[in-house]
């Protein structure tokens, strides 16, 4: 008898990922029907175990984070991302389901749906920013009595507001305008200016109606406006805040954290949460193995509490060694969707100093073969290049180490 092909395997895609997967279902991206090659702007990124299974399949199911199954991707190609444990999946897309909760769900409307509700006669106004009293008089001038339709640009990367914000501000903003409606659009950034010029044309040109009229954001904010800016956009002294040690074992990361913790609890102007590796690993990771991919599962749970903790203007202090760049870049991308600032501090000490301590006698077991995959001596140690403060512990006292990253925090203005 022949063999049945496998079931798909589940993927749960990043949060851009998720923003290109429902303007695909939407048919926002017409007449791109499914994710790109590695030459597009439209990719999906998976686990390479998850690609092997997924081309034995010949497709893969994508979920949201709570495994709700959203749409079918039926695997044309896979292609290299330039990782070691990532590759890239093309293919078009088959919608099972949309997204049903959500902050202002309601207005995530299809470009159909706007189309045949408004009419040619509408005047479509992109809105990446809270609109000003200029921008309100222009688009006054531009419509002449017309039906307005505010597309609020609110996908991951949103450069001045988190998503909610700017939805909030443009339906506040919409008051100010005789016939102004809200639709939002789960347009995400590339980071790059070039490449979302060219995405955010083509979705806008897919939901527009009739006239397109562009506004510049420059001016005064309507007073409910600024409002909400103001609330959305705390100033670094209460805006969430993630610090993020990484470093060899016994390079002194966790000594400094600790210090630090006690800094802020002294001062008393911030809630704080330390996230300390080993901590961790005993209560929110236990049973986890030292393998590679138990270890970076560890640090993905570090990123999410953190993320979480500053998401609601907190402050956590983490200090896992956390070797792979890939990795606390993940970390960092969860913080800043939840409107934290992430803080990358390198504690450098060479790894001829960290054998030297060595308190737990990790290194020596290390060698000799008894642990594997042990960072610095059998698994890379990635130094990051993004970090914001860099400190060698060699020959210095806590204190004065801990004063690099202190100086660092009060010249940025997230501590007095």
């Amino acid at each position: 008898m022949p063999e049945s092909t496998p079931a798909p395997p589940q993927h749960s895609p990043s949060p851009r990922e998720l923003n290109d997967l429902e303007l695909l279902s939407h048919g926002a991206l017409a007449p791109l029907s499914g994710f790109e090659g590695p030459d597009g702007l439209i990719a999906l990124h998976v686990d390479t175990d998850v690609a092997a299974a997924a081309t034995a399949a010949g497709a893969l199911e994508l979920v949201d984070p709570e495994g709700v199954p959203l749409a079918t991707v039926t695997v044309d190609s896979v292609y290299d991302v330039g990782g070691r444990t990532r590759v890239g999946i093309a293919g078009p897309v088959t919608p099972i389901s949309h997204n049903e909760f959500g902050a202002f769900r309601r207005l995530y409307l299809t470009p159909e749906h706007v189309q045949k509700e408004y009419g040619e006669s509408a005047v479509t106004v992109p809105v990446a920013g809270p609109l000003t009293v200029e921008d309100l008089d222009r688009i006054r001038t531009a419509a002449h009595g017309a039906p307005v339709v505010l597309l609020a640009l609110v996908g991951t990367g949103t450069p001045d507001l988190p998503g909610p914000a700017l939805i909030r501000a443009t339906l506040t903003a919409a008051q100010h305008l005789p016939d102004a409606h809200v639709v939002a659009v789960p347009l995400a950034s590339r980071g790059d200016a070039a490449l979302d010029h060219e995405l955010g044309r083509r979705v806008v040109d897919a939901y527009a109606p009739g006239e397109v009229v562009a506004v510049t954001g420059e001016g005064n904010l309507p007073d409910d406006v600024a409002d909400i800016v103001n609330t959305a956009l705390p100033g670094p002294d209460s805006q969430g805040l993630v610090l993020f040690f990484t470093g060899l074992s016994g390079s002194g990361k966790s000594t400094i954290a600790r210090a630090l913790h006690d800094v802020v609890l002294e001062q008393g102007e911030r809630t704080v949460t330390s996230l300390d590796g080993d901590v961790v690993r005993r209560n929110l990771s236990a049973g986890l193995t030292f393998s590679k991919e138990d270890r970076e599962t560890n640090i993905r749970r570090i990123g999410w509490v953190a993320a979480e903790i500053s998401r609601h203007g907190g402050v956590a202090i983490c200090s896992p060694i956390a070797p792979f760049d890939s990795t606390r870049k993940q970390v960092r991308a969860m913080v800043e969707e939840a409107g934290g600032a992430f803080v990358l501090i390198h504690v450098a000490t060479p790894l001829e100093e960290c054998e030297k301590r060595d308190r737990k006698g990790l290194y020596a077991k290390a060698r000799r073969g008894e642990i594997p995959e042990f960072t610095g001596i059998s698994s890379p140690y990635e130094e990051p290049e993004d970090a914001a403060v860099r400190v060698d512990t060699t020959g210095r006292t806590i204190e004065a180490a801990l004063e690099d990253v202190l100086a660092h925090l009060r010249d940025e203005g997230y501590l007095a």
